[in-house]
């Protein structure tokens, strides 16, 4: 059944070429990214739902471009196209309530696309086309594979797939044929096309067993096309090659567009006179000057017949000449290049004088500390938190523990962090940076998110114990610095942490 329909879809397609009088052939592919648009009214849909993801694929095939008369813009483009379609799921589960630690599952399915748009071609230029359009398209199942891996939380691994899913109308199978519409909208250029194309499903390609749901594919993506045959009827003459209104048996210029009072040829600069007598064709100029402006060597707005200088640039006031130098803090910089004019500096600085970038009064050449405020009698650097005390906070950070998977703060870590309160209470010069980590399990930007929110729950905690909040920073780094490879799950856990590093204001 399925090669029968495979094989309808390329009839009518050839059909069609076969009755056009006027047409090209292009072959076409490309990326895209396919979803399934489902709902259904299974218990816990809307989350689940978010497990799923995009499949990326290619599609690839021949289309035809049919010009619907030899004068029009609008174009009739059917094709024959291989689609990859479907989706991908991924999923981790609580094991504390669950005996399944995690699932992923692919589902791809693979059809023949028959597209039939009208398209309408806007002409940038003698070679460049801007082209949008539109039209529905019918699709034939080809091929799929079904595929799912579950992981269960004691190391047990499965397999189920499924590579001949059922196709057919009864519950549990693919529809034979899918139907919707498309867009497009890109440039071409001769022979070679780019576009953006949208398709949306408009009906169920797959039937439920068991619950009732709708099940439609989106597919966006990009298509690259390359014209390999033109049996178009020749058009006739070109009468007026460059399009200036100059017919070519008068042009003199018949490859440029240009004017009529110069016998189609061009005055790019407009100055009046025509560029193959212009010795200077794009710059306007002055007639008695052969088409140039007038001389001004240095570029400095002064004309050289009035320039003092001609060959340096200027300015008015001095006839064309440099200003003469200023330097009015007296320290070797000019006015115009010191970017401190009334306080004496360093060249090496632009006339300003050595910098202070943290205000500790040790400037950045003898600081070896430039971006934190320091002591002179330490070069610019501050004092080193006490080791008894990094220690003691270290011990403390070892012991925060949250919730499995959330950023909730467990009771015990109150009095952990207690004690770390009362370490900064006791040292009110020290700051502190709360860092969130992660192990490289699940999605990401999930634990990224969870890295950060639970440093900030311990950065908040602590502020409640009258820490000011100015003291405390907190960053999340998820899975991006683990202290060990994070293969077993003892590994895994030593990465899952929050660290507390010290130094002084």
């Amino acid at each position: 059944m399925k090669k029968l329909c495979n094989l309808i879809a390329l009839l009518c397609c050839l059909a069609a070429l076969s009755h056009a009088q006027n047409y090209k052939v292009a072959l076409v592919s490309g990326p895209h990214q396919s979803k399934v648009l489902e709902e259904n009214d299974l218990p816990g849909w809307d989350a689940m739902k978010n497990s799923f993801s995009p499949r990326t694929g290619v599609h690839f095939g021949v289309m035809a471009n049919l010009s619907l008369n030899a004068k029009s813009s609008l174009f009739f483009q059917p094709g024959i196209l291989y689609y990859n379609k479907g989706r991908k799921f991924a999923a981790r589960y609580d094991t504390t309530v669950s005996d399944i630690l995690s699932v992923n599952a692919l589902e791809h399915t693979n059809y023949l696309e028959l597209p039939l748009n009208l398209v309408y071609k806007f002409k940038l230029s003698r070679t460049a086309k801007f082209i949008i359009g539109a039209g529905p398209y019918a699709s034939f199942f080809y091929t799929g594979r079904l595929k799912t891996e579950t992981v269960t939380k004691l190391g047990g691994y499965e397999v189920d797939e499924n590579k001949d899913p059922g196709v057919g109308d009864a519950p549990g199978k693919y529809s034979v044929w899918d139907y919707g519409v498309n867009g497009l909208a890109g440039f071409e250029f001769g022979r070679v096309f780019l576009t953006a194309n949208y398709s949306q499903g408009l009906k169920d390609a797959y039937t439920p067993d068991g619950y009732n749901g709708t099940y439609k594919h989106q597919v966006m993506g990009i298509t690259l096309g390359v014209y390999v045959d033109k049996l178009a009827k020749p058009e006739k003459a070109v009468m007026d090659k460059d399009g200036d209104g100059v017919f070519d048996k008068d042009d003199k210029c018949p490859d440029q567009a240009g004017l009529a009072k110069f016998k189609g040829c061009p005055d790019t600069d407009g100055d009046g006179l025509q560029d193959s007598e212009d010795k200077c064709p794009g710059e306007a100029g002055l007639l008695a000057n052969a088409g140039c402006p007038p001389a001004d060597k240095d570029k400095d707005g002064v004309l050289d017949k009035d320039d003092k200088c001609p060959d340096v640039a200027g300015v008015r006031e001095n006839k064309g000449c440099p200003p003469a130098p200023k330097d009015t803090d007296k320290d070797g910089v000019d006015d115009t290049d010191d970017k401190c004019p009334e306080m004496a500096g360093f060249a090496r600085y632009n006339g300003c004088p050595v910098p202070d970038t943290d205000l500790d009064g040790v400037n950045d050449e003898e600081d070896k500390c430039p971006n934190v405020k320091g002591l002179k009698s330490k070069n610019g650097c501050p004092e080193e938190v006490k080791k008894e005390i990094v220690q003691k906070v270290n011990y403390a950070a070892r012991r925060i523990q949250f919730a499995q998977g959330k950023a909730t703060l467990l009771p015990a870590s109150h009095k952990v962090l207690d004690e770390v309160a009362g370490i900064l209470k006791q040292n009110p010069s020290i700051v502190v940076s709360i860092e969130g980590h992660t192990s490289g399990d699940a999605n990401r930007d999930a634990n990224m998110k969870l890295s950060q929110d639970r440093a900030d729950n311990v950065r908040a905690y602590l502020i409640t114990k009258g820490i000011l909040a100015s003291r405390l920073t907190s960053i999340g780094f998820g899975p991006d610095k683990p202290l060990t490879k994070g293969i077993t799950e003892a590994e895994k856990a030593k990465n899952r942490r929050v660290e507390l590093k010290l130094s002084n204001q």
